[in-house]
C-alpha cells in the first residue's frame, strides 16, 4: 500500500530520531566502557632531545652622558715609537715616589730664556678667594716661548676664566702625571689634541689671559698626580720649584 506524503515525512522523521539515539548511547555507554591504554611514559633519549633554554644574555650598561671619553692612543712621533698604555695601565697608578718619578723625568724649565736661578717658589701662595696657588709663577715677556717640560701627549687644549688659554699635558714616563700651562697667550702653530710632544719642543706662547694681572705676564705652571689619567684635570698636587730649581 503506497504511503501519502505525511506518512513518508514521519517514517523519515522516526529513522532520524532512531539514529540519533542509538549514536547518543553509544557515545555515553559504548565507547567510554572501552579500557583506556596508558601512554607510555617519554624514555631518557626523549628527554635528552628537550632544548634546554638558552641563558639571558646580560645587558651592558651605557655610560652616562657627558662622561669623559677615554684617552685616544698617541700618535707615533718621527724617530723612536711611542708605546700605547694598555687600558689596565692608565688606571693603575706606577709604584714609588712621585717625587722620584719626576725626578728621573728631568723636567725641562718650560719657559724659554728663563734660568732656574730666576724662579721663585710661588707654591703655598694664597690667591683669591681663599685658594693656594698649589703651582709657580715663571716670570716672562710676552710670546716668550713655552717648551714642553717632558715627553707626553697634549690630552686638553682649554680656555678657561681663571687659566685662559691651558694646556694639558700627561708626561710619558708615568700618564698619571699631569703637566698643566696656564695664561698663555696662544699655542704653537699647528698643535692639537693627541699630539706627542718631545721635552723642549714649542707649545705655546707666554701671555696675561685669564684672571692673571694684565701686563704680568708669566706660565702658571702647575704638576699634579692623578689616580685615572682620564680625569686628567683634578688631582694631588706637587711643588714645581724643587724640580726645576736643578733643571737644565
Amino acid at each position: 500500500m503506497a504511503l501519502g506524503p505525511r506518512a513518508r515525512v514521519l517514517l523519515l522523521a522516526a529513522l532520524v530520531f532512531a539514529a540519533l539515539a542509538a549514536l547518543v548511547w553509544y557515545l555515553s555507554y559504548g565507547y567510554w566502557s572501552q579500557p583506556v591504554t596508558p601512554l607510555r611514559p617519554p624514555s631518557n633519549s626523549t628527554e635528552a632531545l628537550t632544548p634546554t633554554p638558552a641563558a639571558t644574555p646580560q645587558t651592558t650598561a651605557a655610560p652616562p652622558d657627558g662622561a669623559t671619553p677615554t684617552p685616544t692612543a698617541s700618535p707615533t712621533p718621527s724617530g723612536q715609537p711611542t708605546p700605547t698604555p694598555s687600558p689596565q695601565t692608565l688606571l693603575q697608578p706606577q709604584g714609588g715616589d712621585v717625587n722620584a718619578t719626576l725626578a728621573s723625568m728631568r723636567l725641562l724649565l718650560p719657559v724659554q730664556g728663563v734660568r732656574a736661578d730666576e724662579l721663585r717658589d710661588t707654591f703655598n701662595d694664597s690667591r683669591s678667594e681663599g685658594r693656594v696657588h698649589d703651582s709657580i709663577d715663571i716670570i716672562a715677556p710676552r710670546n716668550s716661548p713655552v717648551l714642553a717640560a717632558a715627553d707626553g701627549r697634549v690630552v686638553k687644549l682649554f680656555r678657561s676664566v681663571k687659566g685662559g688659554i691651558t694646556l694639558y699635558q700627561l708626561a710619558a714616563a708615568d700618564e698619571h702625571i699631569v703637566l698643566y700651562y696656564a695664561h698663555l697667550e696662544r699655542y704653537a702653530d699647528g698643535l692639537a689634541e693627541g699630539h706627542f710632544a718631545r721635552r723642549g719642543e714649542t707649545l705655546a706662547y707666554v701671555g696675561d689671559t685669564g684672571n692673571a694681572t694684565p701686563g704680568n705676564t708669566h706660565l702658571h705652571f702647575q704638576i699634579y698626580r692623578v689616580s685615572d689619567p682620564r680625569h686628567f684635570w683634578t688631582g694631588d698636587n706637587v711643588n714645581p720649584y724643587p724640580l726645576l730649581r736643578g733643571a737644565q
